[in-house]
């Protein structure tokens, strides 16, 4: 395996330009996509390799219940730095696995309580709930429904509802609340990709900003939605999930308020944004070429070295 094992460890780096321009240069449809699989696929070569690192630094240990092959000079010359890096990788992969167990678990635990909290409810698209509090979110599941407060409906006018509405009915169309867990799991996989899901957070929220002022007409009533519904709100009680206020919104109601941004798919070659897009292209390209090749150059050793 060689530093092969090691590389995908490393190359989320490649991606923190395509981080920050996405955000700024392509369509917030396009940026959440780009972004969202980058980081999805970084993740899981990174912790596969770790898996592997984990391997041979457990058959090190006296007592293990690994075939006694798996320790042999042979294995253990496969990985660089194998007296550190393998023992090293086995707490660091537990705590890899606790803290995507344990995001994914809070995520589940908030929707369940979100759910809860509607029970009794007319099964309606919108569920208002009696609290002067403001606030609204998008809930997804099998009966998506936006919930908002009688406070935020206070707070708006007629148009300014319908802009709410449409944003948030855009994150339950477009399945927002996937690409956010995505990427929340893989920062937790992998901290250096901690960019890309700061980056995923505002561009889903612009996603829906975008198809909310095609559907109300304006870009200016949505702008003034959000901006008053920022101003109004203390926040939603249920960070996890999609809401109108989320983000950036100085950034999003300046970006609003100007011109519509440009439906293109892939940035031109010979730009920042396009030579950021294909370094992290190639920098996820060489991280999954780095773990298949590290997998299976591992399973050809440890199956030589296991005794018949």
């Amino acid at each position: 395996m060689g530093v092969f094992v090691l590389l995908p460890m490393i190359l989320p780096l490649t991606a923190w330009p395509i981080a920050r321009l996405a955000e700024q240069h392509l369509h917030p449809r396009a940026a959440t996509w780009l972004l969202t699989g980058v980081a999805g696929v970084l993740a899981v070569c990174s912790t596969l390799c770790l898996a592997l690192l984990m391997v041979v630094g457990t058959a090190q240990l006296p007592g293990n219940p690994l075939p006694d092959g798996w320790s042999d000079p042979e294995v253990r010359e496969a990985v660089p730095y194998d007296e550190v890096a393998g023992k090293a990788a086995i707490p660091a992969l537990i705590a890899v696995i606790a803290s995507c167990t344990r995001a994914a678990w809070r995520h589940h635990r908030v929707r369940r309580r979100a759910e809860r909290a509607l029970e009794g409810l007319p099964t309606t698209p919108v569920a208002v709930l009696p609290d002067e509090m403001p606030y609204a979110y998008a809930l997804p599941g099998r009966r998506q429904r936006i919930v908002v407060t009688t406070g935020m409906l206070a707070g708006l006018n007629s148009v300014e509802r319908r802009a709410l509405f449409a944003h948030e009915r855009a994150h339950l169309t477009h399945r927002h609340h996937r690409f956010l867990l995505t990427v929340q799991l893989a920062a937790r996989a992998n901290p250096f990709l901690r960019p890309l899901r700061t980056a995923v957070t505002y561009t889903a929220e612009r996603w829906a900003d975008e198809d909310a002022a095609t559907q109300v007409g304006s870009r200016r009533t949505v702008a003034r939605a959000i901006g008053k519904s920022a101003l109004i709100s203390r926040g939603a009680p249920i960070a996890t999930l999609a809401h109108a206020t989320a983000g950036p919104v100085p950034r999003r109601v300046a970006a609003l308020l100007g011109p519509a941004p440009a439906g293109r798919i892939w940035p031109p070659v010979f730009t920042a944004v396009g030579l950021a897009a294909w370094a992290a292209a190639a920098g996820t390209m060489a991280s999954a070429l780095s773990s298949a090749n590290s997998a299976i150059t591992l399973f050809f050793i440890l199956h030589a070295a296991t005794p018949l």
